[in-house]
C-alpha cells in the first residue's frame, strides 16, 4: 500500500465501507420471503426488515453535514461503519423477527452516517480536476452492488442460513475500520456552529414519514391505506416548515441556498433520474425474466451482472472525461444511452430472445455509469467548498427518496395495469405482465428522455464557472 498515493488510499478506503453497506441491503431483499417462514410472520411484518433500514438511514442522512463540520468527517465515518458492524453482529444473533428490526435499524444509522460523509471525504483529499475519476471509482459502490446483492443474497439462502447474510459484512467492516484508522485524515472542526434543532424534527419527521410511507407501499390498496395517507401528508408538511425554518436560519441544518447554484441542482435532478431508471429497472426486470418467461433466480441475477460490470467501466470512463472535457458530453451521451436502451425494453414480446434483455440492460448500464457520478461531481464541484458535506447530505437524502418513488410507482403501475389488461383483452397473465412492463419501461425511456436536456444545461453551468475562475486567477496574476 506504500506505492499507492494518499488520496487513492482514501477511495479505497471508503468505497470499502459504501460497498458493504449497499451490498448488504440489497441482498436482504430476497430473503425477505424466507425471513416470513424463519419467524413465522406475514409479508408486512417481514417488509419491516427492509423499510427500517431505508427509513433510519434517511432520516440521520441531513444531520451528517452538520456532525461532519462538528466532530470531524473521519471521526463521524467510522462512528458510523463502527454501529453498522455491531447491528450486523448483533443481527446475525437476533432471536425474534422485533429484534431483527432493532437491529437493521441500527444498521440504517450507520449507514447514514457513512454515505454522504464518503463523498465529503474523498472531496477533501482530491483538487477538482480529478474528483471526476475518483467519484467514477468510488460510485461503483453505489451503482454495481445493488444489482449484485440480490443474486448474491439468493445463494446465501439456498445454500447457507439467513444469519449469513448479517456476519459476511463483519470481516469487510472491520477491514474498514482497520483502513480508516490508517489512511483517512483528521478534517477541520468548526467549534463555533449551532445545532438547528427545529430543522432537524422538522427533517426527521418529514424524511421519516415519506419514507416510511414509501416503503409500505407495494400495490394500489396501500396508497388508499389511511395510516400511509396520513405519513405522506404529514411529511409533505413537516419538509413545508423545514424549508420556510431553514430560509430563517444564520446557521440551518441544511443550507438551502445551494439550490440556487443551477448546477447543482441539475445534478440533483440527473441523480434522482437515475434513481428511479435504475431501481425502476431492478423492480421490473425481475418480474419479466421470471413472471413472464419463467426463469429461475439465477437467470434473473444473472441479467443484472453484465450491467454491473459496464457500470463500473464506464463510471471510470466518465470521470476521466468529465476531468478532460467537463460533463456536458458526457452526461448528456449517459443520459441519451438509457432513455434509448429502456424504451427498447418497452417493445418486447413473448418471443424475445433472452440475450436481447441481457444486451439492453447492460446498454442500460453504460449510460448510468457515464452520466450519474460525473453529474453528481459537477454538481458538488459547484458549491463553495464549506458546503461539500451538507450538499452530499443532501444529494443522498433526495437519492434515497427517488429511489423509494420509482420503486412505488412502478410496482403500483405494474398490479394496476395487469389487472386492467386482463380485464379488458382476456389475454393470459404472462402476456398482461409483459404489456404492463413495457408500459412501465416506456414511462421509465420518457422520464430518461427528458432529463437529457439537463446534461446540457450542466455542461453551460461548467463552462461559465471554468470562465469565471480563470478570469479570477488571471486577476490575481496582473496583480
Amino acid at each position: 500500500m506504500s506505492k499507492v498515493p494518499q488520496k487513492w488510499l482514501v477511495v479505497i478506503t471508503v468505497l470499502l465501507g459504501t460497498f458493504t453497506i449497499i451490498l448488504n441491503n440489497s441482498m436482504l431483499n430476497p430473503a425477505v420471503p424466507h425471513l416470513m417462514e424463519v419467524f413465522n410472520a406475514d409479508a408486512v411484518a417481514a417488509g419491516w426488515v427492509i423499510t427500517i433500514f431505508m427509513v433510519t438511514m434517511g432520516v440521520t442522512m441531513p444531520v451528517t453535514g452538520y456532525l461532519g463540520d462538528r466532530f470531524g468527517k473521519k471521526q463521524l465515518y467510522m462512528a458510523g461503519l463502527a454501529l453498522f458492524v455491531i447491528g450486523s453482529l448483533l443481527g446475525s444473533v437476533s432471536w425474534d423477527l422485533p429484534s431483527l428490526i432493532l437491529f437493521r435499524g441500527l444498521q440504517g444509522i450507520g449507514g447514514g452516517m457513512m454515505m454522504p460523509t464518503a463523498m465529503a471525504l474523498i472531496f477533501e483529499v482530491f483538487p477538482k480536476k480529478e474528483r471526476g475519476l475518483a467519484t467514477g471509482i468510488y460510485g461503483i459502490a453505489a451503482m454495481m452492488a445493488p444489482t449484485i446483492g440480490p443474486t448474491l443474497g439468493g445463494v446465501i439462502i439456498e445454500l447457507g442460513s439467513w444469519q449469513w447474510l448479517f456476519l459476511c459484512n463483519i470481516p469487510t467492516g472491520v477491514l474498514g475500520l482497520v483502513f480508516s484508522q490508517i489512511y483517512l485524515k483528521q478534517t477541520a472542526r468548526a467549534s463555533n456552529l449551532t445545532f438547528d434543532l427545529s430543522g432537524f424534527v422538522a427533517v426527521t419527521l418529514g424524511v421519516g414519514a415519506m419514507l416510511l410511507a414509501l416503503g409500505r407501499v407495494s400495490e394500489l390498496a396501500h396508497l388508499q391505506d389511511p395510516m400511509n395517507i396520513s405519513l405522506l401528508i404529514l411529511g409533505l408538511i413537516a419538509l413545508m416548515l423545514f424549508v420556510k425554518i431553514e430560509n430563517g436560519k444564520e446557521q440551518p441544518l441544511l443550507d438551502l441556498s445551494i439550490f440556487k447554484v443551477p448546477a447543482y441542482t441539475y445534478s440533483v435532478l440527473v441523480a434522482s433520474v437515475s434513481s428511479i431508471s435504475l431501481f425502476g429497472g431492478i423492480f421490473l426486470i425481475p418480474l419479466l425474466i421470471q413472471g413472464v418467461y419463467g426463469y429461475g433466480a439465477i437467470i434473473t441475477g444473472l441479467t443484472f451482472l453484465p450491467s454491473a460490470l459496464l457500470t463500473g467501466i464506464f463510471m471510470t470512463v466518465g470521470g476521466r472525461i468529465l476531468d478532460r472535457q467537463g460533463p456536458s458530453l458526457i452526461v448528456t451521451s449517459g443520459l441519451t444511452i438509457i432513455a434509448v436502451a429502456t424504451m427498447f425494453l418497452g417493445f418486447l414480446s413473448m418471443e424475445t430472445a433472452l440475450w436481447v434483455i441481457f444486451a439492453l440492460n447492460a446498454i442500460r448500464g453504460i449510460g448510468m455509469g457515464l452520466s450519474t457520478m460525473p453529474a453528481t461531481t459537477t454538481g458538488m464541484n459547484a458549491i463553495p467548498e464549506k458546503f461539500i458535506s451538507r450538499g452530499s447530505a443532501m444529494n443522498n437524502v433526495l437519492r434515497q427518496m427517488s429511489s423509494a418513488l420509482g420503486i412505488v410507482f412502478f410496482s403500483i403501475y405494474f398490479e394496476v395495469r395487469r389487472s386492467q389488461i386482463v380485464s379488458a383483452n382476456g389475454l393470459t397473465l404472462p402476456e398482461a405482465s409483459l404489456q404492463a412492463i413495457n408500459e412501465g419501461f416506456i414511462v421509465m425511456g420518457v422520464l430518461a428522455f427528458l432529463a437529457v436536456p439537463l446534461g446540457i444545461l450542466l455542461g453551460r453551468e461548467y463552462k461559465k464557472q471554468a470562465k469565471k475562475e480563470q478570469e479570477a486567477l488571471s486577476g490575481k496574476l496582473g496583480d
